[in-house]
């Protein structure tokens, strides 16, 4: 599926935080989003999966889901959110719990997500359990479980130490490469965009504008290579470059309150 947003504009009260903002997110690509702190990137993507409403502006989808899909759109978040009474598994079958599905059916979708992040033998353990890193498969697991149209992710890696986020990294790559689903990817971590996304929307402080869309023109299972890492550092200084005195200021206004 494609989102589409038009004109998008928020306040919050008398703060303004996004001002027009129009963007495609096209079918099976991976739009990353990034931009200097309070620029509405997270407020971007709660109205893109509808838990906000727009003060101005639509939000519309285009295409087919994929067959079998219960939710068209679905985040992971930075907070993992799991039950910690519940086990791995009963915290990926939570999101299967109040659609009308079989017991042998959510069995079936539960075993697969687990197996398509890498957990089937941790089916039974406990979120206390699990590193952090686990904990965060369990999040993406619980996300495929409803086979997403589209997977909004919010700062997916930012709470996790720099090997977890490396392998999780391997993983996103194994499963936009494997499966092609349409993601918005919010960040601040500018290697981190460039390593996953098929685009990035640059965006200005508050209110947040989209600045420039960058093209990153490198498949995914081919940007770890030596070949591509200069071409990869000069894209890194144009978005560093985009951003950097905004973000020093947005830095300098949080630090003085």
């Amino acid at each position: 599926m494609q989102v589409i947003a038009e004109g998008i504009g928020h306040a919050f009260g008398p703060l303004s935080v996004l001002e027009d903002v129009s963007l495609e997110v096209r079918e099976g690509e991976v739009l990353a989003v990034i931009g200097p702190s309070g620029c509405g990137k997270s407020t971007l993507l709660s109205i893109l999966g509808g838990l906000l409403r727009p003060a101005s502006g639509r939000v519309l989808l285009q295409g087919d889901p994929p067959e079998g899909c219960l939710n068209p759109l679905t985040f992971v978040f930075q907070d993992f959110a799991l039950l910690p009474w519940r086990s791995v598994a009963g915290n990926v079958a939570l999101v299967l719990e109040h659609h009308r599905l079989g017991a042998s059916e959510r069995r079936r979708r539960v075993e697969e997500a687990l197996a398509r992040t890498g957990l089937s033998d941790f089916a039974g353990a406990l979120p206390k359990q699990l590193s952090g890193g686990m904990r965060q498969r369990v999040g993406i697991a619980r996300a495929l479980a409803v086979r997403p149209a589209v997977l909004l992710l919010d700062e997916p890696l930012s709470a996790l130490d720099a090997q977890t986020r490396e392998l999780l990294m391997e993983d996103f790559e194994d499963l936009w490469t494997r499966e092609r689903t349409t993601a918005v990817y919010v960040t601040h971590n500018l290697a981190e965009a460039l390593r996953l996304a098929d685009r990035v929307a640059v965006f200005s402080r508050r209110p947040g504008r989209l600045k420039e869309l960058v093209e990153v023109p490198l498949p995914r299972g081919r940007r770890g290579t030596p070949e591509a890492q200069a071409q990869l550092a000069t894209l890194h200084d144009r978005l560093w470059g985009l951003i950097r005195v905004e973000a020093e200021t947005a830095v300098a206004e949080l630090e003085h309150g």
